[in-house]
């Protein structure tokens, strides 16, 4: 009977906000006690609707009420503590599969009372005490719990449902009215779909690289087979007539056999991290969450540019049948011989699989710098060229050009004299709206659409605006996040197809990378803009 009593009793001690026995319990104006932090979560969420109100009776409070410790209800709830009844927490205060835990718990999680949208953390009651009691906590903002506190916008506590391409950031409903107002936005759900396309690009190219490494790994052992063959070949007509013969071509052998299977060896740790790369894309395509699919897309979606190298070809097995040759000949002539042998066994490089690595620092780049000049024939009349024709400004009024048919006539760009082919290394510095940065073939159009950079397939070019980049070929652009910065720096290995374009200041970082192959000699160019009145500027810097 008297523990039916105690049961009871500890029913009328609990808390009805987290249904726990009183912890430091407060009794507000209209009768009703609770821990006074539940009491103080309560009157937190309802600070924004400037009301105080109790849970049950949701009768309202104005001003506030002052919260006392009722020190008659902490001695009872203590009383019954020693009757040792007070065990560990209800289930009902445990997580379930549905709810949201506590972060900090270890071992069994409570339910949590709060997320804190700055900790990106959920607290159970007990773990989110600091939060009340240290100042250092009081501009984080509580919200009810989240498994996903990082999806929640920590000025409006709303779900961020929309994705702003402006800024490259998911953002909420009230934001894009707000401070993303004139920007270009959607919602998550459609960018992730326009992102996850992307990602099947991506993973085709894996897959293709993969393909294309495993067989050049394929001709490389049949070379060494063939090679270990020929040689084997070769010692066994040899070894009965000179000792030293054989040394010889074993001594080639090794040599012969330790380069290949280097070779070998490059092109498995490139399927290896081909392979790894495709298991990350795999595992993001299928990720349910928008934003958290987002938020992981940049860093995941980077992929390093495949090196382009020619086929490998099986040179003729008849490797070493000149040596067998060559050791029937008279000792007087039998080294000769075999120099020319040594010459025709080595035959083409295979290097040429692993083409130059791109520079990476400043002094590197600086290496392949090269004079740069506007041709004064390709301008379009608004282009005011300057310091040395290596600077274009849109103006207001036509600019006097003798009339020719280089000259661009729709679009507000110019191309330079001298034609690339080799490395090069050149930058920009910009001013303005949009200016774009280019290489093209010099048969490019110069009037209509295809005129401009990065509209046909003759051109490729970097966008530049205000607050981001974009890449554009043939006509599909491509948004690009990256530091924004006055400089940008071109790299271009023409013969390895490589076109690489930089963000300059104290670093050079990598925006766009682009891997293809250049079927004529490139020329720069240069696309300046104006909009309402603003206009753009853009000139070569001189390298030193």
């Amino acid at each position: 009977m008297a523990q039916q009593q105690n049961l009871m009793d500890q029913d009328k001690l609990c808390c009805s906000i987290c249904l726990d026995l009183l912890k430091d319990p407060v009794t507000i104006p209209c009768g009703h006690s609770y821990c006074m932090s539940c009491i103080k979560s309560h009157w937190h969420e309802e600070d924004q609707k400037k009301i105080s109100s109790c849970p049950q009776w949701r009768q309202t409070f104005e001003p506030k009420p002052a919260l006392v410790k009722n020190t008659m209800l902490a001695d009872l709830v203590e009383e019954l503590k020693k009757t040792g009844l007070q065990a560990a927490p209800a289930d009902h205060c445990y997580a379930g599969p549905e709810d949201v835990g506590c972060d900090v718990c270890t071992g069994r999680k409570l339910k949590a009372l709060m997320s804190c949208l700055q900790c990106l953390v959920s607290y159970c009651e007990q773990h989110l005490q600091p939060h009340y009691e240290s100042s250092a906590f009081e501009k984080h903002k509580l919200v009810d719990p989240s498994k996903k506190p990082q999806q929640i916008c920590t000025r409006h506590r709303k779900v961020m449902k929309v994705f702003c391409r402006t800024d490259q950031q998911c953002i909420c409903i009230l934001c894009s009215m707000e401070e993303h107002k004139d920007h270009d936005t959607v919602l998550a759900f459609t960018e992730r779909t326009e992102r996850q396309g992307e990602l099947g690009v991506s993973r085709q190219n894996i897959q293709q690289r993969i393909q294309k490494r495993e067989k050049d790994v394929k001709v490389l052992q049949q070379e060494v087979e063939a090679l270990n063959l020929s040689a084997d070949k070769a010692v066994r007509g040899s070894e009965k007539i000179f000792t030293d013969v054989k040394l010889q071509i074993r001594s080639h052998q090794k040599s012969e056999v330790t380069h290949f299977n280097k070779l070998q060896e490059k092109l498995q740790q490139e399927i290896t991290e081909l392979r790894r790369k495709d298991t990350e894309l795999e595992k993001l395509s299928h990720t349910e969450d928008h934003t958290q699919f987002l938020h992981d897309y940049p860093s995941l979606s980077c992929l390093s540019e495949a090196t382009d190298s020619p086929s490998i070809s099986i040179r003729p097995l008849q490797y070493f049948e000149d040596v067998t040759a060559a050791v029937s000949e008279v000792r007087d002539k039998l080294q000769d011989i075999l120099s020319d042998a040594w010459t025709k066994i080595s035959g083409p490089e295979v290097d040429v699989l692993l083409p130059q690595a791109e520079p990476e620092t400043r002094e590197e780049f600086l290496q392949y710098s090269c004079e740069i000049t506007l041709d004064p024939n390709t301008a379009h009349t608004r282009l005011l060229l300057s310091e040395g024709n290596r600077k274009a400004t849109v103006m207001s009024d036509r600019q006097v050009y003798s009339s020719h048919t280089d000259r661009f006539t729709d679009m507000f760009q110019a191309m330079c004299r001298e034609s690339l082919s080799g490395r090069h290394y050149w930058q920009v510095e910009r001013s303005g709206v949009e200016v774009s940065v280019a290489v093209s073939y010099k048969n490019i159009s110069r009037t209509g659409y295809e005129s401009g950079f990065g509209n046909d397939d003759k051109s490729w070019a970097l966008e530049c605006f205000d607050n981001s980049y974009g890449f554009r070929h043939n006509g599909i652009s491509t948004l690009i996040s990256g530091p924004r910065s006055t400089k940008v720096g071109v790299y271009l290995d023409h013969s390895a197809g490589v076109l690489s374009f930089y963000s300059v200041s104290e670093n050079m970082t990598l925006l766009h990378r682009v891997h293809t192959t250049f079927t004529q000699p490139l020329c720069q160019g240069l696309g300046v803009f104006a909009f309402y009145g603003n206009a753009s500027a853009a000139k070569f810097s001189k390298l030193e």
